[in-house]
Formats: structure tokens, sequence, C-alpha cells
């Protein structure tokens, strides 16, 4: 045989093998001659995140059926990340290139979609089709516009994964305090959770706790552990050692250690603990007893009415893509105000916060009735960094072991606990560049 012919043959076969991973269940392989195309009429949307979309009903619920009824003539094929099997790579590596992408912003934009040269300017679609961006969240915008210095767009917000303040009422109650109300600050509740952090028999009461890793990467002053002009880490500075003093009072609380949040439900010692909003529903289903309400989250008394940077999953625009216009019609439907609606009736906080969106929140969703979902709207989104230097090299900085294990385990100040992780970063990223330069 012809070395050439079997190498065609083999590598014909490798597509075949890879574009079968991407097919739901019940739909056939295709050949190899169909791999790198795909029906006029199909779009293709490859969701990374949120992370429920690896049921495919629930995708339906939420996309796939809206948009058919709004695009009868077009088929939607849907693929969520996986492994193995449907990860970026291996959608690269058979040439079946998604034309819609929603994923995290902050996390994966950088190293998965830029970095694969598969992200698109759609600034002149938004033009075309008059789509008004102002309508939605400013913060989250932000967050599109400052991927780049240079005015490119890439994607649009679809999803922002937000935190509130969860309180027991069954401890207030038993000590006497006031309930937390919307709009407090950092101040404010490090007093009731000095109030409520109390050792009786053997049951300690934790007066507060929270994700250090959380309440570093989206905290509300808008900082940015990566410097913006240059490929390291930046944290020694005033202002971080602010935002670490301001949360490792509440862990110096006598006998107020701090536990994960998630066992504000299953062990009910914890007062006040800081989640995303979705914990509202796995709250309730973990502990029906349960007796809490929601407060929006504390914020910084010269930020005030703060909520945390976005943690935002958004849409992108594929450069491969051979359907950008009806690509880019689906995503403006989607940011409609008829399907925000339905979305927040569902529980997701979109990028549209129009009166009917606020008060449609968590309507199909029984666990919320009750609750103050209105928390989750009050005040504004605090504005992301400014955008880095082009051509910096995105590293995710380990914010996290600030606290554990540097301050918690450890004992370290908080300056010392800030330049080691700057330190431990910046090297990270000198070994990510030289990884890089040798594979060009």
């Amino acid at each position: 045989m012809n070395k050439k012919w079997i190498s065609s043959f083999l590598a014909a076969a490798l597509l075949v093998v890879l574009t079968g991973c991407f097919g739901s269940p019940s739909e056939p392989p295709p050949g190899a001659g169909q791999a790198a195309a795909s029906p006029d009429n199909e779009l293709f949307i490859y969701t990374v995140n949120p992370p429920f979309y690896a049921k495919e009903a629930v995708f339906e619920k939420q996309l796939g059926q809206f948009i058919k009824k709004k695009f009868p003539d077009i088929t939607v094929k849907h693929v969520h990340w996986d492994n193995p099997g449907r990860q970026y790579k291996d959608l690269i590596a058979a040439g079946t290139i998604p034309d819609i992408i929603i994923d995290n912003t902050r996390m994966n934009v950088q190293r998965w979609i830029i970095d694969n040269d598969l992200q698109d300017d759609i600034s002149e679609l938004i033009k075309k089709y008059n789509f008004d961006t102002s309508k939605l969240n400013p913060a989250l915008m932000a967050q599109m516009r400052n991927l780049t210095q240079d005015g490119k767009i890439y994607g649009l917000p679809f999803n922002n994964n937000d935190f509130v303040l969860f309180y027991n009422k069954d401890i207030f109650d038993k000590f006497g305090v006031d309930y937390p109300k919307d709009g407090m600050t950092y101040d404010e509740i490090y007093e009731l959770a000095k109030k409520l952090t109390r050792v009786e028999g053997e049951i300690t009461y934790k007066g507060f706790s929270q994700n250090p890793g959380h309440y570093m990467n989206y905290n509300q002053l808008s900082l940015s552990p990566l410097s913006l002009t240059e490929d390291k880490a930046s944290l020694s500075t005033p202002e971080w050692k602010k935002v670490v003093d301001n949360l490792r009072r509440f862990y110096d609380i006598p006998a107020n250690q701090f536990d994960t949040v998630e066992t504000f439900a299953s062990k009910g010692n914890i007062a006040m603990a800081v989640a995303t909003v979705d914990h509202i529903v796995s709250f309730v289903e973990q502990n029906k007893n349960l007796n809490f309400d929601v407060v929006s989250v504390p914020s910084f008394a010269e930020a005030p009415n703060t909520r945390y940077q976005p943690n935002v999953y958004s849409m992108y625009i594929t450069k491969q893509s051979t359907k950008k216009d009806l690509a880019f019609q689906v995503m403006a439907a989607i940011l409609s105000e008829e399907h925000q609606i339905e979305l927040a009736k569902e529980g997701l906080i979109v990028p549209l916060e129009t009166k009917a969106v606020q008060e449609a929140f968590g309507q199909n969703l029984p666990q919320m009735r009750g609750k103050n979902t209105q928390a989750i709207f009050h005040g504004k989104t605090a504005m992301p960094p400014a955008a880095r230097a082009n051509g910096l090299l995105w590293y995710d900085v380990p914010m996290q072991n600030v606290f554990a294990p540097l301050i918690f385990k450890e004992s370290k100040d908080s300056v010392t606990a800030l330049r080691m992780i700057e330190e431990q970063s910046t090297k990270g990223i000198e070994a990510l560049k030289a990884t890089k330069e040798v594979k060009k």
C-alpha cells in the first residue's frame, strides 16, 4: 500500500472517532467527510459553563426549546464539556469548531478561547443588528470589554453566578440578635458575628463564614491579582492588605475559625455565610427544616452597596464559525427581555436587570418561595479590573492560598501571606511563559 494513502486513511479514521464523541447518545457518528462541515441550518452550541447544562434536559428547557421556537428553520446541536472526549482540544482536533461557546469568562476565555485562536470581535455584529449593550449590567459588559485594551468585544454575558449573605434565623432568635438587612457593611456584619459566635456545651456557634478564594477573586474593590502592565502577580499593595485584613478579623473572633459554607445547612451551627445564590435551592434540599433567609452581601464602607465582581458565564462566537450572523441573532434573542424573564424564573441571574426580570426571579423554583430574593439585585455589581496590556499571559493566581494554608494554618501576617503568593505566582507565570516559548 502507498504510505501516503495509509496516512490519509488513518487521519480520516481518527476524525470519525473524535467526531463520534460529540453527537448526542441517539445520534450516529458522522462519516469522515461530514466531520468538518455541518448543514447550513445547524447551529452548534458548546457549553462548558454553567455546569448544569451537562444535563441535556436542562439545556433544552432553558435554551434549546426557545431557540427552536424563535428560529424554526434551524436545528441546534448541543455538546457539553466532558472529560475525556468533549474538551476544547478534542473539538479542535476533530475540526468540529462550535458556532457559539458558553463558558466562564474570568477562568477560561484567555486560556481556552483566546489561546486557541477561537475568539472573534463581534463589535460589527452589535452595530449591524443595533443591539443595545447599555441595557445589560454595566459591570458584566465591562468584563467583556476588558479582555483586551483595543476595544474588541469577544462575547456577551449570559449568567452571573452572584453571591448573597445567608443567615440562620434560629441562631439569631436564640441569642436575641436582630436579623441582618440589605445594604449592611462588613463592619456591621462583624459586630453581629461577634455576638453570635459562642460555645454552648458541645455546640460551637460560628458567627460568620465565607470562602476566602471567592472573596479574594471577586473582591468588591475591583483589585486584580495580576499586574496590568507586566507578566507577574501584583499583591503587595495596601489595597490588597485591606481586603485580607477585612476578612481575617472574622476568622480571629475566638471560636469562629471558618468552616466550609457547605455545612451551613448540614450542621446548622453557622449564623451567617456568604455563598452563591444557587445555594438557596441546595440548602433547602439538604435540610428542609432549616429556617434561613438571605440579604445582600456586606460591602466595604468606601464602596457601599457593592456586590462582588462578575462571576459570569458568557457567550462567544468563534472565529471559525460560518454562521456568525445567525449565531449573533440567537444570542440577541436570548438576551431579549422576553427570554431573560424566562431564565430568571429558573433562578438564573441574567445580564438584563429590568423590573420585570427581577420580579420574575426564582418563580419556577418552590425552594425560593418566601425568600428575600430581591437581595440579589441590591446595589450594583463591582466593576472588574481594567484591561491588562495585550500579549500578557493569564494565570490563575491561587488567591485561596493566602488564607489556607498561610493564614489559617501557618499564622502568617497578611503582608507576608500576600508576598508569598505573589512570589509563587510570578514564578509560575515565568514557567508558563518558558513552556509557551518552547512550543513556538
